[in-house]
């Protein structure tokens, strides 16, 4: 029995990566509207798995494991694009959302605004 090894993340995509990172901060944004969706971790593992199906995986830091977006809750990403930062440690991947994004089943993550000081701009 052979079993199947994991994909590896290409050398010349892991030389960008900052080497001291385990978990990389990724952001999910809807490719058709431009709204920011949701912010996720990805491990090198997770990166190389996307890279390779075009299905959003992410690494659980609450669960310490990989999950494909939408895999239980039908509410999948299909990544069209990815962009690494000019640091090398955030990613964006521009995204086709099937339902919701957030796991509170709103469509994005970022629905609880925060107002800001209105006199914070005469200073």
């Amino acid at each position: 029995m052979n079993a199947q090894l994991p994909p590896q993340l290409p050398e010349d995509i892991a030389a960008r990566l900052k080497s001291d990172l385990d978990l990389i901060p990724a952001i999910a944004q809807d490719v058709s509207t431009g709204e920011v969706l949701m912010l996720a971790y990805m491990s090198r593992q997770s990166l190389a798995i996307t890279l390779k199906t075009g299905k959003a995986t992410y690494w659980s830091r609450s669960r310490s494991e990989l999950w494909e977006k939408g895999a239980t809750s039908g509410n999948t990403q299909k990544v069209l694009a990815i962009s690494l930062d000019c640091d090398g440690d955030a990613l964006l991947l521009k995204v086709e959302q099937s339902g919701a994004a957030c796991h509170t089943g709103d469509k994005s993550c970022f629905h609880n605004p925060i107002e800001l000081d209105q006199s914070a701009g005469d200073r």
